[in-house]
């Protein structure tokens, strides 16, 4: 029995391929390093941490445990913005938050059933008063990459910017079904 089919559609499959695999890091404890040992409960808790994190990266489940970056959203130099997905019977919709990004500095583009957001963030604050003259810039990249499901309807894709809020709508379309063949079974 595969339980993946049991797993919701992984959107974020191509994301976590191209983010590449995570080295492990080695933590030694302060017995080897001449110090003062781990108390044998947290030992306990790390290695029920490790444990999770091993099952459920097989399921495509994000893991939760030390290996993950402090800072999701700006993991690898880039800005992760967030998203929400939603999915009805007759569209998927993908909703990205980025504030204070101009709708000319966002690109959509889909190749081989990857849907692929990404842009620039380009702020400049300029305070002039009486006594001083502040002037602040701020840059940046994002890029999210999603994997489509074989019902994303690819030609049918429309997006709307509005107050920093990118919406994108995709029909889903009717998936031939397959074919059931009952077989006899025969006593023997």
């Amino acid at each position: 029995m595969d339980i993946k089919k049991w797993v919701p559609w992984n959107w974020f499959k191509k994301e976590e391929e191209d983010a590449g695999e995570m080295l492990p890091v080695r933590r030694g404890n302060a017995k080897e390093q001449g110090g003062v040992p781990d108390h044998p409960l947290r030992l306990f808790h790390q290695e029920i941490d490790r444990l999770f994190d091993k099952a459920l990266r097989g399921f495509g489940l994000p893991s939760f445990g030390l290996d993950r970056p402090m800072f999701p959203r700006l993991a690898d130099g880039i800005l992760k913005p967030t998203l929400d997905l939603g999915a009805t019977d007759k569209e998927y919709t993908i909703t990205v938050e980025i504030p204070g990004v101009d709708e000319k500095d966002v690109r959509l583009e889909i190749v081989n059933d990857t849907l692929t957001i990404s842009g620039e963030k380009k702020q400049e604050k300029e305070e002039k008063e009486k006594n001083y003259y502040r002037m602040e810039r701020s840059y940046g990249s994002f890029r999210r990459v999603l994997s489509l499901p074989e019902d994303a309807d690819q030609d049918k894709v429309k997006a709307t910017f509005k107050n920093g809020v990118l919406t994108v709508t995709m029909p889903r379309k009717t998936l031939p079904k397959s074919d059931v063949k009952q077989i006899e079974i025969k006593s023997a």
